[in-house]
C-alpha cells in the first residue's frame, strides 16, 4: 500500500505542475484568463479526486471476494463518471468556468498517467527496436 500511496502523491505532483503550467499559458495567451484558470482547477481538482477515489476502490477491491469486488468496483465506477457528468455540466451551465479548460483538467490526470508510464520502461523499447539477428 505504501508503495500505490508514493506513486499517487507522484502523480498529484505532476499534474499540479502541469495545471500550473497550463494556468501560466492561460494566463498569456487566453483573452479572459480566470476562467480558464478557474475551469483548469475545478477539473484539475476533480480529476485528482477521481483518481484518489479509484486507488481507494482498487485497494479495497483486492481485499474482497470476487463477486463483491466486481459489484463494488462497478458501483464505484459509475459514482466516478457520474461526478465527472456533473462537473461537466456545472461548467457548461457557468459563465465563470470555462468548459474546455474543465475538460482539459479532468483528462490531465490520465495523459499524465499515460505519459509517466509510457516512457518509464526502457527495456521496454530495446525489446522492440532490438533487430532480429541480434535475437
Amino acid at each position: 500500500m505504501k508503495h500505490t500511496f508514493e506513486l499517487q502523491v507522484r502523480i498529484i505532483k505532476i499534474v499540479l505542475l502541469t495545471l500550473a503550467v497550463l494556468s501560466l499559458i492561460a494566463l498569456i495567451l487566453a483573452d479572459n484568463p480566470k476562467i480558464w484558470i478557474a475551469g483548469l482547477v475545478f477539473g484539475g481538482l476533480i480529476g485528482i479526486l477521481n483518481f484518489i477515489q479509484l486507488a481507494k476502490t482498487l485497494e479495497r477491491a483486492v481485499t474482497m471476494p470476487l463477486g463483491k469486488a466486481q459489484g463494488y468496483a462497478t458501483a464505484n465506477y459509475f459514482v466516478r463518471y457520474a461526478i465527472m457528468g456533473v462537473v461537466l455540466f456545472v461548467s457548461l451551465k457557468a459563465d465563470y468556468i470555462h468548459t474546455l479548460g474543465t475538460l482539459a483538467g479532468l483528462v490531465s490526470i490520465k495523459f499524465i498517467i499515460l505519459v509517466t508510464n509510457l516512457f518509464n520502461d526502457k527495456a521496454y523499447y530495446k525489446r522492440i527496436f532490438a533487430r532480429k539477428e541480434e535475437k
